[in-house]
Parts: C-alpha cells; structure tokens; sequence
C-alpha cells in the first residue's frame, strides 16, 4: 500500500519529503492542543503507517515553538466532566489506540520538541522512538494538576522503561514540568538542539534513518516492543528468528555485496 504521501490532513499538517513525512500540529495559539477529533485522525493516519511502502520515517513536531500543550481545555477537559461512564472509556480507549497505533506502525518516529510538551503532548513524545529537544522545553506528564491518575495512555509502563520507575514516579505524581537539560540527562531526550535547528535536525536523523534498512528498522521496533513482555531466553529466541528473516533480505545482500567492492551500500527496503 502506499498513497498516504498525498493524504490531505483536516487537524495538523502532513507533508512528505522523500521517505520521509512530517506531521506538524498546528494550533500554535493554543499551543498546539488536541481534540477528540484530531485524536482519532492521528489514530487512523498511524494505522494506515503500518501499511506503507513509501513513507520509512516519521517526524512529529508542533508549530509556532511548542510541541503540544496536550488535550484541549475547552474541547476536552470540559466535555469529559459531563460524560457517562460509557463515553467516558470511549474516549479513554481512543486516547490509548493512538499510542498503540504509534507503536506498531514500522516505521521509527522522530519526536522534535520545543517549549510546552504537556499531557497528552509528552504521551506523543514518549511514544516516539526518538526525541529531540530544546534548552527551553518544559515536558509534564500534568495528570493529577487536573485531578487525574499519572497512569494515562501507557505512562506507566512506557516512561519507567525509558528513565527509571523513581524518576517516573516523580514525575506522574506531582505532574511537574521536566526541563530540557533533565530530559536530556534522565535520558527522555536523545539529545538538544537549539529551538531553530530541532525540527531540521529531527528530519535529518529520520532521512538518516529512512535511508537505512527499513525491513530491519522495522523488526528493531517491534522487538523493542514485544520483548518487554518476554524473559531472556524467550527474547533471545524472537530475535534469532527476526535475524533469520532479515538475513532473507535483499538489503542484507546489498550490505555484503558493497562491503566486498569497498562501497557503501544503498538500500531499498526490501
């Protein structure tokens, strides 16, 4: 499948460059905040991510120098204070497909994060397979400043995983915002960059890595993923039977092939 490099996108921005697409959210006088609408539009484009052959990387980043201040106040917060218990779990469930959506899709997704990155935003964040930040940027995971739990969109599994369960814990339970040096050594970011140079470095590391192995980038997440549920003897198993179906690839011919003319091999993805 492919088709989705002309996708015309209602709530945020979608372009593609090459392999590799941009999505950009694009209220920058709200900060960039989401609603039930663009969730579930984000929901179905990482769906439809899963089946394509042209886009190989992903960047998200928010306009007007902040990434997203989460869900929208007007839009959500307070259609949600007078749901039924029914509607209320729709919602919740939709908010977690879009995570699970951004997990299984293959391609690796570059975060470029600058000024506020807040609830649902820092979720989109943490999702990601990369992220890039800013000096200035202030990530919050602000749950309980709405009287929430900090266990919204996979938090509590996802962010232990990615800077330790105490650091977490401080985190989800005072809903403070993380400065972008803290980010950077707690290990959330990959690294900083200065605010003008994030989103062309971001695209940089995703043509980088659009350019690369695609099938085997592909196999990295899912292993990523799926191991974290397996112990070490069942993992090594997945992974030797990942290695055997990358060792299929042509790519993986291409890289002996150029290793044995002494040039650098240019893969295809297949």
């Amino acid at each position: 499948m492919s088709g989705l490099k002309d996708r015309l996108a209602r709530h945020f921005l979608w372009q593609v460059n090459g392999k590799v697409a941009t999505l950009t959210l694009n209220r920058p006088e709200r900060k960039n905040p989401l609603t039930f609408d663009s969730y579930a539009e984000l929901r179905d484009l990482f769906r439809d991510l899963r089946l394509d052959t042209d886009i190989k990387a992903v960047v998200v980043t928010g306009a007007g120098g902040n990434f997203c201040s989460g869900g929208d106040v007007h839009e959500i917060i307070g259609p949600l204070t007078r749901m039924d218990m029914a509607g209320l779990l729709a919602f919740t469930r939709l908010t977690g497909d879009l995570v699970k959506a951004m997990r299984a899709c293959p391609q690796p997704i570059v975060a470029a994060v600058d000024g506020v990155c807040a609830g649902a935003g820092a979720i989109l964040a943490m999702v990601s397979d990369l992220r890039l930040g800013t000096a200035r940027s202030k990530t919050a995971f602000l749950f309980t400043r709405v009287g929430l739990a900090g266990c919204d969109m996979g938090a509590c599994t996802i962010l232990p995983r990615l800077i330790g369960q105490g650091r977490a814990s401080d985190l989800l339970y005072t809903g403070r915002s993380m400065s972008g040096d803290e980010a950077l050594a707690w290990g959330f970011f990959n690294r900083l960059c200065e605010p003008e140079a994030v989103l062309a470095e971001a695209q940089a590391l995703a043509q980088e890595l659009a350019a690369g192995p695609s099938f085997a980038h592909g196999m990295t997440k899912a292993m990523l993923h799926q191991e974290w549920a397996m112990g070490v003897d069942e993992a090594i198993e997945a992974e030797a039977q990942a290695q055997a179906l990358c060792m299929q690839t042509q790519d993986f011919r291409r890289a002996y092939e150029a290793f044995a003319s002494k040039q650098k091999p240019v893969f295809q993805g297949d």
